[in-house]
């Protein structure tokens, strides 16, 4: 073993003894340069923020986002489990968009996370299922992005706005920072339906929500049409789409976190504010989404919303991610002011 590094005992309820061991090598290394903030000090981030971040990621498969020479380094996204990762970590099967499956992680306990650190991940990135049933989300996630000439508070508000429509929806929403300038909102949801349909459901959400404030938000999917408003991302509910975990760190100079918020508190909130130093003690006050888990819905009324667009308004299908195959009913891959005879027509 290396002369600097050290071994942490961390709870595992399914370890032989209810104790992990889990090596850090080199934990003084800066990981966040312009905080100070350390290796070591993620890992112990982790450790102090544990029962609500199980809360949130616990039996969830994950994408690790990490950096190897900390933030301002290159950055890389491991799907596949890393080479030499403990036996005692489990994973499951997923199913991607092009057909292909893969293992990948899936959090168990906190020293999954702490493992996490060790392999210079910053973020943690949880698909919106829990194991065994990986192909029905049993969460609803909505990314609210301020365009270029919004703020986070602009966001907030159209957040707080979500909030009402969602609770019309019989759904009850929960907030939390991007941990840079948006907000996401997620529900808990029956895990009834498959991605394709919980897409819809936000869909719907969001068409509603531009309806009722069309100069505060849009659903464009080009920026080009978006304009100086909060932008509902409906493409992060689909298949191998993910947010940020709650209560993950971001790669940004200031160490942020993606923090759960109150309602109440939501307006008033500097986001910048919420960090890996600061987030631990704010938790002892409470975490705002311990009561996700019994706050469970339907998306029904959302898919109404869907359904009545596409029947009585003629609206149907939006553009998907550049690297999905393209999908039944969705429009032409060009950007709208590409449009032009010269290469595009109804028919491509």
């Amino acid at each position: 073993m290396a002369a600097d590094a050290v071994v942490l005992e961390l709870d595992a309820p399914d370890a032989p003894d209810g104790v992990r061991q889990q090596r850090l090598s080199s934990p003084g290394r800066l990981v966040w340069p312009e905080a100070g903030v350390t290796k070591r000090d993620l890992a112990d981030y982790w450790v102090a923020v544990a029962p609500a971040a199980l809360r949130a990621l616990a039996r969830r498969p994950v994408t690790l986002e990490r950096f190897r020479d900390g933030v301002g380094g290159e950055a890389f996204f491991s799907k596949n489990p890393p080479k030499g990762m403990p036996e005692w970590i489990e994973t499951v099967e997923l199913t991607y968009p092009s057909g292909r499956r893969h293992p990948q992680v899936v959090v168990s306990e906190i020293a999954t996370l702490v493992w996490a650190a060790q392999m210079s991940t910053i973020t943690v990135h949880p698909w919106p299922v829990r194991v065994p049933d990986v192909d029905r989300p049993d969460e609803l996630r909505i990314d609210l992005d301020p365009q270029p000439g919004r703020t986070f508070a602009d966001a907030a508000t159209a957040a707080v706005l979500l909030r009402e429509l969602m609770g019309e929806l019989g759904l009850t929403a929960f907030v939390k920072t991007s941990g840079n300038r948006g907000v996401h909102v997620f529900a808990r949801i029956r895990p009834e339906h498959e991605f394709l349909e919980v897409r819809h459901a936000v869909i719907g959400i969001g068409r509603e929500l531009e309806r009722r404030d069309p100069d505060l938000v849009t659903m464009a999917w080009w920026k080009e049409e978006r304009g100086r408003r909060i932008f509902v991302d409906f493409n992060q509910s689909n298949r191998d789409r993910t947010i940020a975990a709650a209560w993950s760190p971001r790669p940004l100079p200031h160490a942020p976190v993606s923090t759960p918020l109150s309602w109440d508190e939501l307006a008033g909130t500097d986001p910048a504010l919420l960090t890996v130093r600061s987030v631990p003690e704010r938790l002892a006050d409470g975490d705002p989404w311990a009561a996700m888990d019994d706050a469970v819905g339907s998306i029904d009324a959302a898919l109404d919303l869907w359904r009545a667009d596409v029947e009585e308004r003629g609206l149907g299908e939006l553009s998907f991610p550049p690297d999905y195959p393209k999908m039944p009913g969705e429009p032409p891959r060009v950007q709208p002011s590409r449009k032009v005879a010269a290469h595009w027509t109804d028919g491509d």
